[in-house]
């Protein structure tokens, strides 16, 4: 078996009741699904689908080769529901690849450098983008994307125009959205907001409707 098979067995019952008794056989339900095939009805084993998943790195984009009744299909994982509290897999979505033609996918970003405006100025980077949408080949999706930090100052933005993208990648997500950006530090802020506020020992003056009240009160207290 190679690194990136997973065996799926067909099924024919489905519904939740259905699904239920599938998981409490060790196994969940899927669908494999693709531009020139029916839907299919399958089961995989989710302990193996797992394994799988964590030993590419790809993650989510890992290229499968999913044995069914003899037969091999080049799979991608599109959905995968987990559970809300336990985080185990409930069911799995196989969308069926072409291999010479191309698919969209998300691949996630992963910073390296040291941004100066965050070592030298005391800069906050901020990171509004985690990932990125490509169409590319789906023998050549990449594990990631890097988004390199080592130019930014303060004030200054990383672009996903600015991003290398793998050879025969197109990119799909806005060229325009900022990837990283460094922000000025907070101290600067606290210190700007300090020099608003009244010198300690004076109070700023109370608000009309403020005002009123205090008096109103000393008012009561000396009758």
């Amino acid at each position: 078996m190679s690194q990136n098979e997973l065996a799926a067995e067909p099924r024919s019952a489905t519904g939740k009741g259905a699904a239920r008794k599938l998981r409490a056989t060790g196994r969940i339900p899927a669908v494999i699904y693709g531009r020139a095939m029916q839907t299919r009805q399958v089961s995989v084993d989710p302990q193996d689908l797992d394994k799988l998943l964590h030993s590419t790195g790809a993650g989510l984009n890992t290229l499968i080769d999913l044995q069914l009744e003899g037969a091999e299909q080049q799979v991608l994982l599109k959905a995968l529901q987990r559970d809300p509290v336990h985080g185990a897999f409930l069911h799995a979505d196989f969308y069926q690849v072409d291999l010479s033609q191309a698919v969209v996918v998300s691949v996630p970003l992963r910073v390296v450098g040291r941004a100066p405006g965050v070592e030298l100025s005391d800069g906050i980077l901020d990171l509004p983008l985690r990932e990125i949408e490509i169409a590319c080949l789906p023998t050549a999706i990449p594990d990631h994307i890097e988004a390199d930090v080592s130019e930014l100052q303060i004030g200054q933005s990383l672009h996903v125009s600015e991003l290398h993208l793998p050879e025969g990648a197109e990119l799909r997500t806005d060229s325009a959205l900022a990837v990283a950006l460094v922000a000025a530090p907070k101290v600067e802020e606290e210190e700007a907001e300090a020099e608003g506020e009244a010198p300690e020992g004076e109070e700023t003056p109370a608000e009309p409707a403020e005002a009123e009240g205090k008096a109103a009160a000393a008012s009561a207290e000396s009758e």
